[in-house]
């Protein structure tokens, strides 16, 4: 349990890299939306260099046994996959859009965590995916219009409520939940009445 309540910290703690990008922005600190994405990429370059050293050369930190699950021991740890999406979001997406994406996974998973039972179901129960829409949904609605909020809401949900599994792989909802928020919100964006 307490590995686990760690874990969700850890994943809170991406929410300040949002706050970065907003006080920066309110600050006029210098902080171009071309750095930030610098600095996310520069990010998950780390992340990817540490996964590479752990899976192939063997590093082998306590860190990783605190903060890792059993399965994800022979595979790409949560937390890399983490940076690569939100990285991926903030690439592609302008503020509006990927700012949101980002909460969407460093709070509304851990939240939406906070309220499963923690076993592997094709879709969670209707309490998890209800808290991780309302959760997504209060986070997208500072940033979006309310119709592109609450369907990006829906891609948050989708991603962290049903198991995508592809051969025999889990797709981890850390990979997912940005870019299905992102991708909605943008489509809503362009082709939804707002």
């Amino acid at each position: 349990m307490a590995d686990e309540l760690k874990r969700r910290l850890v994943h809170a703690s991406g929410s300040g890299l949002v706050a970065l990008w907003l006080l920066a922005d309110a600050l006029d600190a210098g902080l171009t939306w071309t750095g930030f994405r610098l600095l996310m990429v520069m990010l998950a370059t780390g992340a990817l260099v540490l996964e590479f050293l752990r899976l192939r050369i063997g590093l082998d930190w306590r860190l990783y046994d605190v903060l890792t699950r059993e399965y994800e021991q022979d595979n790409p740890a949560a937390y890399a996959l983490y940076l690569i999406s939100m990285a991926a979001v903030v690439v592609v997406f302008e503020p509006d859009i990927a700012l949101p994406a980002m909460l969407m996974l460093a709070l509304g998973d851990p939240i939406s965590g906070a309220v499963s039972d923690n076993t592997l179901k094709r879709v969670k129960p209707p309490k998890v995916l209800g808290t991780m829409f309302l959760v997504s949904t209060l986070i997208a609605i500072p940033f979006l219009p309310i119709t592109a909020a609450l369907i990006a809401a829906v891609g948050a949900t989708l991603a962290d409520g049903v198991t995508l599994e592809v051969r025999t792989y889990i797709v981890d909802d850390n990979l997912t939940i940005p870019i299905y928020a992102a991708c909605l919100a943008w489509a809503a964006l362009e082709f939804a009445p707002l």
